[in-house]
């Protein structure tokens, strides 16, 4: 039996792993001020980088509707079961929209199976759950067991962020001013994760770019010994060098079997801002 994944704009899915599944992405929105705008469909994300450059100002980014779960739900085969992989709910509606899309649908057609699942993350969070999906539907999972599989990996799925600038937290209204500026003369950077429920948090706050970076790889370390079996999944806003070297330094300290590597979505850039980084992985407890 084929089982159609499916996720949402908060994700960020790298190249390799999207050519290798069939996932049907329903897109978020984002408002410019010189309109509204559908992410990866009416705006890509170099268009996005450069809007953000041209207006200096962040958009603010809504979530798919009802209708548009609705609609991606009722274009996969009604014989074909559906898992959607949605964004964290503490960030965003997102899940709370993919179900009543879901109800709807299954008022007209109540012999689907359509299972939404609350990711508790975001960006490469997602792409590594669409990971674990394509290696059970390897194995032949079927549609029940794959659910509580990516139930339990939900809970595994460690997330972490660094952030290299304040910027886009000030130019967004997430942060004051003054503290921004004082954090910039200080050289402060911010270290984040999220947390058990899927919100984000801040986890320590660092003096230098080298040091936050060391401490970000270190963090690793702290939620899992045993990375043999595992992969990385890693992201970056608009920093690819810096990116790549940062892997490379996760790879030569942590023996992970293999790794992703992609661009933050405008979403996960907007709150970041250049040269944010995002891995995910599972921690050690894993069945």
């Amino acid at each position: 039996m084929r089982i159609q994944l499916m996720t949402d704009g908060g994700a960020d899915i790298p190249e390799r792993l999207y050519e290798n599944l069939d996932i049907k992405v329903v897109p978020l929105y984002l408002h410019f001020s010189d309109g509204e705008y559908k992410s990866d469909v009416t705006l890509d994300l170099a268009g996005y980088h450069q809007k953000v450059k041209e207006l200096k100002e962040l958009p603010r980014s809504a979530a798919p509707s009802p209708n548009d779960f609705y609609d991606a739900y009722k274009e996969v085969d009604p014989s074909i079961p559906i898992i959607m992989l949605s964004l964290s709910k503490e960030l965003s509606s997102t899940y709370d929209n993919a179900i009543i899309g879901k109800t709807m649908l299954l008022e007209e057609e109540p012999e689907r199976k359509i299972e939404v699942i609350n990711t508790k993350t975001a960006s490469c969070g997602i792409s590594l759950l669409l990971h674990e999906a394509s290696v059970k539907l390897d194995e032949d999972y079927p549609f029940e067991e794959l659910v509580k599989h990516l139930r339990g990996r939900v809970d595994q799925t460690t997330t972490l962020f660094v952030l290299k600038t304040l910027e886009n937290l000030v130019l967004g209204g997430r942060l004051d001013k003054v503290k921004g500026k004082i954090a910039k003369t200080l050289n402060i950077k911010i270290l984040m994760r999220a947390s058990d429920e899927g919100a984000i948090e801040v986890s320590e706050k660092v003096r230098g770019d080298k040091k936050s970076i060391r401490r970000f790889v270190e963090q690793i370390g702290d939620y899992t010994k045993n990375a043999e079996e595992k992969i990385i999944s890693m992201t970056h806003c608009n920093d690819a060098e810096r990116a790549k070297q940062v892997l490379s330094d996760i790879r030569s300290k942590y023996s992970f079997k293999d790794s992703y590597l992609t661009d933050t979505g405008p979403l996960i850039s907007t709150y970041g801002g250049e040269g944010a980084l995002v891995i995910a992985f599972f921690k050690d407890n894993i069945k």
